[in-house]
């Protein structure tokens, strides 16, 4: 029989956004679905860079961290912050059967202290949220400094690519990716670009709100 978590509040609001994303592609025709798809994939090149970063520099020290000595700062957290756009990258990149799994792992609540969405093979999120993908802690910045000034340089460089993404002192996809889904009516607390006021206010430095 599988045990059931007592269901928090995480939860509950993660469920809520993963099947707003999923219902508004169900209904959406493919013509929609695919400029969005094109919207997006300039921030898809960014993530393999991304990826890519890490496999190569930071694979062998966060594997050690988050997963044998079970010291991650990150994932060792119950629930880790999410943007709205988050979930809408995710669910036009996964398979319906990974999303599925995801929110049966959201009923069934995470082991322990654990985030909800790790198990024993890894991130049950085919894009991780950027949060999460842009974290290091700082026992993972020691380590990367010694392998070479080069790769923190780089790291750098690609903490500043985030922000053309996420930062909304400009247009960016995050905040656009909310603007499609507010304009069919749809809102959620995790629309932070709409609904935070510290991004509201980086927000007003150029657009009239």
């Amino acid at each position: 029989m599988v045990k059931i978590m007592p269901f928090s509040e995480y939860n509950r609001d993660q469920l809520t956004v993963l099947a707003q994303v999923r219902d508004f592609f169900r209904n959406l025709p493919s013509s929609e679905k695919d400029k969005i798809q094109k919207i997006i994939q300039p921030y898809l090149v960014f993530r393999a860079d991304v990826a890519d970063f890490h496999n190569k520099f930071l694979s062998d020290i966060c594997t050690v961290k988050c997963f044998q000595d079970m010291q991650s700062a990150c994932c060792n957290k119950e629930g880790i912050a999410t943007f709205f756009a988050d979930f809408v990258v995710n669910i036009l990149c996964s398979e319906n059967s990974e999303l599925d799994t995801m929110e049966e792992k959201l009923v069934r609540g995470a082991a322990g202290n654990k985030c909800v969405y790790l198990t024993d093979k890894g991130c049950l999120w085919r894009y991780k949220p950027i949060v999460c993908e842009m974290f290091l802690c700082d026992h993972a910045k020691k380590l990367l400094g010694e392998k070479g000034a080069s790769h923190m340089s780089r790291w750098g460089a690609l903490r500043e690519e985030e922000k053309k993404y996420t930062w909304p002192d400009k247009p960016v996809l995050f905040d656009e990716l909310e603007e499609i889904f507010i304009a069919k009516d749809i809102e959620n607390p995790l629309m932070y670009c709409h609904k935070s006021p510290g991004l509201l206010r980086i927000k007003s430095s150029w657009k009239n709100i």
